[in-house]
């Protein structure tokens, strides 16, 4: 039946007592017989396969029973529509009350139509996705790769290229920080490898120019005073806190560099980072002094204007085109910063989702625990799947919409203890275990 079926009915019962699967099939045969007359009775209809098995699932909770119904037929529309419409004329399953309610009527090519579209998208999307690169993606793949393999060492230590011979470098904690530097263009890091500062390093720092830039943690605060301790350094930037160098984008990296200041100003600080501005922005940069070569202030500089000395000779270049290249990512992340900070809260009381929900007519519904957090949310129509599947059990529902006899039934059968709706529909059984509510008499409630 199913190679030849047309249409699927798909159809909801709730049952006031425990019944099992062979209950509903007898009451959809015994109850429909003789209904549609004899053109239309199910037995002939299924004995001549124009209508295929009656498909029951359905499970018991707390005294009563619901699930679905499917039938498959090869009837047309017209038919099909009156063979599902007798269907909701069953009030008794076995010795209970019951309710059985149309879902849908679902055309079978259609169905497979979505199947294929669906398998189709996922195909495409396995089968290309990665496969051809854009000019831009393959020149940046091939500088990546170019930058990976510049890494060498100094002293047995993860180095850029011009370490040994730049008169200016950035210290940084591992080798994965050298690296990622190494893709944004620069290759004057060094790293120490821990706070156990090696020797070799120690001793370039009194040569050179020198800027510590490293984790926005407490690691990095310790690595910074064990320096001071055994080195000689100039300037001090940070990653942002609770975040490491190695994963900052490129803007945040030029940005970091920009913003360090004389290791001086951090000394004077009672925290480190009380005198260095994190690429968030979160503090003002101190001054930058340059330096004679016998080691006098000569000049105070903005942390802009410094920036060669942190990144080398040649860095100067590669930190303007970077600007230039990044201008767009970082007015992008502004932006996405600034929406993210306009994004209302959740309402914290019942009044404040049913605001949300239903006085902005959303046509939504939307579960809520006891602290009236929202445990889930769907559309309107679905409202009886979404409360019928939810995993923990809501204390309240609020549903842009009417309350239907079936939503209730199913509400009272998992234990919820009050719907609020913008309207109410015809209850045959209203259970004395939920209150319902419209929004209006809600409000009266509150306005008492």
């Amino acid at each position: 039946m199913q190679d030849t079926a047309k249409y699927l009915i798909h159809a909801d019962i709730t049952a006031d007592g425990v019944v099992e699967r062979s209950d509903v099939v007898g009451a959809v045969f015994g109850q429909t017989e003789g209904l549609l007359g004899d053109d239309l009775d199910l037995r002939d209809l299924q004995d001549s396969s124009k209508v295929g098995r009656i498909d029951v699932d359905i499970a018991s909770e707390n005294g009563q029973s619901f699930g679905e119904i499917t039938i498959a037929t090869s009837l047309d529309k017209v038919e099909t529509a009156i063979l599902a419409a007798a269907l909701e004329t069953i009030d008794r399953v076995g010795p209970c009350e019951s309710t059985i309610d149309v879902d849908s009527i679902e055309d079978v090519r259609a169905a497979k139509r979505r199947q294929v579209v669906e398998r189709a998208k996922t195909l495409l999307a396995e089968a290309f996705d990665g496969s051809i690169l854009s000019s831009q993606e393959l020149v940046e793949e091939v500088r990546r790769a170019i930058r990976v393999e510049d890494i060498t060492e100094y002293e047995g230590y993860p180095a850029g290229p011009r370490v040994a011979d730049s008169d200016a470098i950035i210290i940084v904690e591992g080798r994965a920080d050298v690296l990622q530097l190494l893709k944004y263009g620069i290759k004057t890091a060094v790293a120490v490898e821990g706070t156990n500062i090696p020797e070799a390093v120690a001793k370039l720092t009194g040569e050179r120019t020198v800027t510590a830039f490293l984790d926005g943690d407490r690691g990095g605060d310790l690595i910074l005073k064990e320096l001071a301790q055994v080195g000689d350094i100039d300037y001090v930037a940070f990653a942002p806190r609770n975040r490491s160098v190695e994963d900052l984008d490129r803007h945040e990296v030029m940005a970091a560099l920009r913003d360090k200041v004389s290791y001086d100003a951090v000394v004077s600080a009672e925290t480190p980072r009380e005198a260095v501005a994190a690429t968030d922005g979160s503090t003002t940069p101190a001054p930058v002094e340059s330096r004679d070569p016998a080691g006098e202030p000569t000049s105070t500089r903005t942390p802009e204007e410094s920036v060669v000395d942190a990144v080398g000779e040649a860095t100067e270049v590669e930190v303007t085109e970077a600007d230039e290249s990044d201008g767009e990512t970082t007015a992008e992340s502004t932006a996405e910063d600034s929406e993210s900070a306009s994004v209302d809260r959740e309402p914290k009381t019942l009044h404040g989702h049913v605001a949300a929900v239903i006085d902005d007519g959303t046509g939504r519904v939307r579960l809520l625990s006891e602290t009236f957090d929202t445990l889930a949310e769907g559309d309107a129509s679905e409202a009886f799947d979404l409360l019928r599947d939810a995993d923990a059990v809501p204390a309240a529902v609020v549903l842009d919409g009417e309350v239907s006899q079936r939503l209730l039934d199913v509400a009272a059968q998992r234990g919820v203890d009050q719907v609020v709706a913008a309207s109410e529909g015809e209850f045959v059984k209203k259970p004395t275990s939920v209150r319902v509510r419209t929004v209006d008499e809600l409000r009266e409630v509150a306005d008492q």
